[in-house]
């Protein structure tokens, strides 16, 4: 009796967070993200490849609690955001929340999520 109430909440205790980036320019290269939690620690760094214009990540038994992604496409594969001579992303990218800042990445508040069980992100990435 113990041993399966122990187990059902170790069970409770650990969530699922899919993120879901969506049309993708092509299917070049990988999805790089990197996620944090409220403390702005890095929790995990995926790294994943696309498929038909679409990237799925699974990410289980996190913990549950406030977290925070971005991401970009990295179509050449160089594990860079590769940029132009101003500064300007020249692949795509994007934030948890689908979150934008005006110059420069949003405000960290914009981008924390609530992982309350298992939940799904949907993101579509900004392309200049």
């Amino acid at each position: 009796m113990f041993l399966t109430i122990f187990f059902s909440l170790s069970l409770k205790s650990q969530n699922i967070l899919t993120i879901d980036i969506q049309k993708l320019s092509n299917n070049n290269g990988n999805i790089l993200l990197e996620l944090r939690d409220d403390k702005n620690n890095v929790v995990k760094g995926i790294s994943k490849k696309i498929n038909k214009y679409r990237c799925i990540i699974t990410i289980d038994n996190l913990a549950p609690g406030k977290y925070s992604f971005k991401y970009f496409h990295d179509e050449n594969s160089n594990k860079e955001l590769d940029t132009n001579w101003i500064g300007i992303p020249s692949e795509g990218f994007g934030f948890s929340n689908n979150a934008m800042g005006a110059f420069g990445p949003p405000e960290i508040e914009k981008t924390m999520f609530e992982l309350k069980g298992n939940i799904t992100k949907k993101c579509i990435p900004k392309y200049y």
